[in-house]
């Protein structure tokens, strides 16, 4: 048996991941099939439209809340809070927004492989 080591990123090694307007990304670790890292949104703020190209995305929420819109022209809403997970199939255009009034922390898993974030201009009207 072999094979890679196992490897631990600490808070200080995170980089700033891809932007996305009202959203702050940081990559914890990126490998041909993975994608890891923390998002914060402060509060009362909504992020651009985008979707995560053939990534599905896994979300728990720390802290905050999440409101996530989809669908054909966003009207399709979830909400999520502290202890709660939220799965982003792909290619699904959305957008994240937090109301509450503390900032909110994710914790983002992406599953895939190709680019990571498409930042676009809305969802499907029709």
């Amino acid at each position: 048996m072999g094979g890679e080591r196992v490897r631990k990123v600490a808070a200080s090694e995170r980089i700033q991941g891809q932007y996305t307007s009202g959203m702050a990304r940081e990559e914890a670790m990126a490998t041909e099939g993975l994608w890891a890292g923390i998002v914060r949104t402060e509060a009362g703020m909504t992020s651009g439209w985008h979707h995560h190209g053939d990534y599905e995305t896994a979300i728990y929420v720390l802290s905050g809340m999440l409101r996530m819109e989809s669908g054909v022209g966003g009207t399709d809403i979830a909400e999520a809070g502290p202890g709660d997970f939220v799965l982003v199939p792909r290619q699904t255009v959305h957008r994240e927004s937090n109301p509450s009034n503390e900032e909110s922390r994710l914790i983002v898993v992406r599953s895939g492989s190709g680019e990571v974030v498409f930042n676009v201009d809305g969802p499907d009207r029709a």
